[in-house]
């Protein structure tokens, strides 16, 4: 349960990002006076069509993007300082996986540029390997595992320093519907047993709903935050939780507020 007393562990205040130009064409505002509030424990989701600025709130939240305006805080930070902290988890839309080292040792690899020994390193990794639910798989090239898998050693590897806060850019996007329904069912498990801070982006209503405590709707480029669904669904959530009522009123709410956005934008 999150303590609405303290402050927020992501905060972002009236952020703008514009890109630059380039061979004289105008610059391009990704987010424009985006403000929200992410408090510890929390599963939120940002939802919005392609091009909305979804992940590049994200990047702005791990000091992969500079804001052209606002202020942005992790736990209580700047993200660059939160960044050096270790206290910023990212898993990317491809596992990103260092096909020259075996899996445990990629998992293993942030505890080894923190200057942790050995055997605690690989003691720590096979214990999230086994979380995630590839144990036996240490010794794989990462070419040897499939999608699935090779995003399961990615979210290992992005909790091996225990980050106050994991960032997840479409991590599930590219995978078969049966894979991705199992993925969801996991990471939901663990986010809870772990009391992680997440924050996810995804095209799909319908994963957002399932995951998330919380579903930030945002508008077309620029991207600006229109709606914020609070989920009210019971936990720990199955996946026959997708057949209740409830969960279908939220689906039709965030299809409607999208819809809504698009068109208010093209006005």
């Amino acid at each position: 349960m999150t303590d609405t007393t303290s402050s927020p562990l992501v905060s972002f205040r009236g952020l703008d990002v514009v890109f630059a130009g380039e061979h004289g064409t105008p610059p391009v505002t990704a987010l424009e006076n985006v403000s929200l509030d992410i408090e510890a424990g929390q599963f939120v989701s940002l939802i919005g069509p392609s091009g909305c600025g979804k992940s590049t709130l994200l990047r702005v939240a791990a000091d992969l993007i500079c804001p052209s305006a606002g202020h942005v805080q992790v736990a209580g930070r700047p993200p660059a300082e939160a960044r050096l902290r270790r206290e910023i988890g990212f898993v990317f839309q491809d596992s990103a996986l260092l096909e020259w080292r075996r899996i445990l040792a990629n998992v293993a690899l942030p505890l080894e540029l923190q200057g942790v020994g050995q055997a605690e390193r690989l003691a720590k990794a096979r214990a999230l390997l086994e979380m995630v639910g590839i144990a036996g798989f240490e010794n794989s090239w990462p070419r040897q595992l499939s999608g699935g898998m090779r995003q399961r050693a990615s979210i290992a590897r992005a909790m091996s320093t225990s980050p106050r806060v994991m960032l997840m850019d479409e991590p599930f996007g590219a995978l078969d519907q049966i894979t991705r329904d199992r993925l969801n069912l996991e990471l939901s498990q663990i986010a809870e047993r772990e009391a992680m801070t997440v924050v996810f982006v995804t095209h799909s209503i319908q994963e957002a709903i399932f995951l998330s405590d919380k579903v930030v709707v945002m508008t077309p480029r620029p991207g600006r935050i229109t709606h914020v669904i609070d989920v009210d669904l019971p936990h720990p959530r199955g996946l026959d939780v997708r057949e209740t009522d409830r969960f279908i009123e939220l689906c039709r709410l965030g299809e409607r507020l999208l819809s809504e956005g698009f068109h208010d934008d093209r006005r």
